[in-house]
């Protein structure tokens, strides 16, 4: 098999089909599983260079098949060390392989006359943005917000394959992995999916959804109100008596489900509702609520490469909006002396600070200092993982007590 072709139709359903590359990536096979996952993650965490080389290169802007195959050849000549002529063997055959053989001597004539020296990244914040991959509006952001310490949050990336153990962590600690504050929760360069994932034995989480787990304290009712895919429900009925984890969509509500039964934790519910639309039924219910809101996702950048192709500056304004009506409705459902906790995974002001500002000008809340073993920087009101220092995770997270 062509080694271009897996990726190729990942990449396409990424690109053109607007799929998160994680969801794409699980019809991979398994034999050409790793490679792909190598070459899918890093044509799209190198997106904007790529575009820079072709548009340095190409006489005129290829259709998006001949680009994506032009962007999986410049990421295996320049980031795997192929030769050229291996490289632009493979990028024609799969050219003939999709039906675009005729774009073959264009393709060709791209790849014989790149050099990489003669890229040269835009000044400025635009140079910022081709070279880490990020949106130009999130660069400015990010420069205003951190200063000095903003490229090398930019520069962050992720430290590997993150797995939190429920058992059976011996089995594997012979690979090469990165331990992390939290005793279960390991970093492993390489991980292979195997049976114990099935058994319930581990799991894929990520640092930053552990450590906004872990700001929650031992409750006997929580709501969990945007819980899918279930990671933190399941981990925090651990230390709840019974979690309800909700999701407006019914295809995500099954994402939580299948996350319940594969882990065992028969102390969840998993059910579909909007969270913006109060129920009576439900006010002043539980001890405790985790709003993990909708957000730009911008602080998962180093693992969700493909988020940066969705992100928009005009959207933003809606999705602090969204994030405040899902609190404001949520709040009604904390009881008096119960704790409400608000998370993203961006680390922009305006979606965490900002949103919890307007909040508590409003709501009969006060806000609690968070304590992490996580690296973080405390903010107003609760506080920031940052990914240069917290292991490539950017979380927010707060906590706040209803009067």
């Amino acid at each position: 098999m062509n080694g271009f072709s897996e990726p190729y139709r990942v990449l396409m359903k990424v690109y053109a089909e607007g799929a998160h590359l994680k969801i794409a990536l699980a019809s991979a096979s398994e034999k050409e599983r790793a490679r792909t996952v190598k070459i899918a993650y890093g044509v799209l965490e190198n997106d904007a260079y790529l575009s820079l080389c072709i548009g340095t290169f190409a006489p005129r802007s290829p259709k998006l098949p001949v680009r994506i195959v032009l962007k999986i050849a410049l990421y295996a000549l320049l980031y795997l060390g192929h030769p050229r002529y291996a490289v632009t063997d493979l990028a024609v055959d799969l050219l003939k392989e999709i039906g675009k053989g005729g774009a073959a001597g264009f393709v060709n004539a791209v790849l014989r006359n790149f050099d990489a020296e003669k890229v040269h990244l835009p000044a400025g914040d635009e140079g910022l943005a081709v070279k880490y991959n990020f949106p130009l509006f999130g660069v400015k952001r990010m420069k205003a917000q951190y200063g000095a310490r903003a490229e090398a949050i930019l520069a962050a990336r992720s430290h590997g394959v993150s797995v939190r153990f429920e058992r059976g962590l011996d089995r594997y600690s012979g690979l090469e992995h990165e331990d992390t504050p939290f005793e279960d929760l390991k970093i492993f360069k390489n991980f292979v999916r195997d049976e114990g994932f099935f058994a319930g034995d581990y799991t894929f989480q990520s640092v930053g959804s552990v450590g906004v787990a872990a700001a929650v304290e031992p409750c006997a009712h929580l709501l969990d109100a945007c819980a899918a895919p279930g990671g933190k429900s399941v981990l925090l009925a651990k230390k709840c008596n019974t979690v309800t984890a909700c999701e407006l969509h019914a295809h995500r509500v099954g994402l939580i489900e299948s996350y319940i039964a594969r882990m065992g934790a028969e102390n969840v519910t998993a059910m579909q509702k909007d969270s913006t639309v109060f129920d009576p039924a439900w006010e002043e219910k539980f001890d405790g609520v985790l709003v993990d809101a909708p957000c730009s996702g911008l602080g998962t950048v180093a693992e969700n490469p493909d988020l940066v192709l969705r992100k928009r500056e005009e959207d933003l304004p809606a999705l602090c909006a969204l994030q405040l009506d899902i609190l404001r409705n949520c709040a009604r459902y904390v009881k008096r002396g119960g704790m409400l906790y608000y998370a993203t995974c961006s680390i922009l002001e305006e979606e965490n600070d900002g949103v919890l500002c307007r909040f508590l000008q409003e709501a009969p809340f006060v806000p609690e200092a968070v304590q992490s073993p996580l690296p973080h920087e405390k903010t107003a009101y609760g506080v920031q993982f940052l990914p240069d220092t917290a292991y490539g995770a950017g979380f927010f997270v707060a906590k706040m007590r209803k009067l």
